[in-house]
């Protein structure tokens, strides 16, 4: 008889629960969650059809490090698989959850999530980290900006040579100096890492012929060639090119029942930040760019009827979907 599991993962512990075809429980066991521990309980339990596991923070790393010891897992989405939940049982414990989870895996009735590979995660994490650190920099930017302007300084606007040459002279003062040298003194060290950072995605992007092809658009920098790239991870996962674009969050949402037929703003789903760096680069396009193609005086058509906030997120989707077509046929941008 087949057998089916389901993983609850949490920071400390996994709560493992094995059900067979008729979905009565056959196996039950709380573990370390690590990909070994997981892999010893579920080697325990016999031949397995099918083991499911919910997205999560650690999901990515549990399913890796199983499949790396021969265990195939499927990752489902975690918002679809909490209101089965709901319905299967009306407690919420780890057993219940697992259980649950298993039958899940029983009955098919989840949808598939992909696992990203190590490098475009880490590629990811780059992304990720010099963004913190630019917001971090802004805010002691800000900081420094209010605490001077409290004393007459006006630092103004910028974050060049300039601000920093006008912070530095506000030092000086009684009062102000030790503050300002104390931010100064942070706000170098974060600068000298947003440039690090910054050199390796360049890096990266000089290696990757993926990255090379969608910045032949104009408006897209190495930052959102990489994030696309490691944000789609394989290409073929995606049947059609527009489907990029729901991917990312970027088609309106929809609601039909009956006589009741309205569209509503975008889904927001996926990747918030793919979806930010598409949404600059469309304003890069429209505002910034000074060549004139046919993607940007489509764009333009739509500013002029709907707006120009309405046209930069029109602009990102279609970006999306180029960009996609681009990375599955291997060609440039045809202006």
């Amino acid at each position: 008889m087949e057998h089916y599991a389901g993983l609850d993962l949490s920071m400390e512990t996994t709560h493992v629960c094995v059900v067979d075809g008729d979905g009565k429980r056959i196996f039950d066991r709380s573990v370390e969650s690590t990909p070994n521990a997981i892999a010893n309980a579920l080697s325990d339990a016999g031949s397995l059809s099918r083991t499911v596991i919910e997205t999560g923070r650690m999901s990515s790393a549990i399913c890796l490090g199983l499949r790396n010891l021969g265990i195939e897992v499927v990752c489902i989405d975690a918002v679809q698989a909490h209101q089965s939940l709901k319905a299967i049982k009306a407690n919420k414990s780890d057993p219940h959850d697992a259980a649950g989870l298993a039958q899940l895996a029983r009955t098919g009735f989840y949808k598939e999530v992909h696992v990203k590979s190590a490098p475009s995660l880490a590629v990811r994490s780059v992304i990720t980290a010099r963004s913190r650190l630019v917001q971090i920099r802004v805010r002691l930017d800000n900081t420094l900006r209010g605490l001077c302007i409290t004393f007459g300084i006006k630092l103004g606007s910028g974050q060049g040579k300039d601000f920093v040459a006008r912070a530095e002279a506000a030092s000086g003062m009684p009062g102000l100096g030790d503050a300002v040298a104390a931010l100064l003194g942070a706000r170098e060290r974060i600068v000298e890492e947003i440039k690090m950072l910054g050199r390796r995605l360049k890096s990266f992007a000089g290696r990757s012929s993926a990255c090379e092809q969608l910045m032949s658009i104009p408006g897209v920098g190495v930052q959102t060639a990489s994030a696309f790239v490691a944000a789609v991870d394989d290409v073929d996962r995606f049947k059609q090119s527009r489907a990029a674009g729901a991917y990312f969050g970027l088609v309106p949402r929809r609601h039909q029942s009956g006589e009741v037929d309205w569209i509503g703003r975008i889904t927001k789903q996926g990747d918030a930040m793919v979806r930010k760096l598409l949404y600059e680069a469309a304003n890069s396009i429209l505002t910034r760019s000074r060549q004139d193609f046919a993607l940007k005086r489509w764009a333009r058509k739509i500013a002029r009827r709907r707006g120009l906030r309405k046209a930069r997120v029109a602009l990102a989707r279609r970006l999306a979907v180029i960009m996609h077509a681009m990375l599955r046929d291997g060609t440039l941008f045809q202006a």
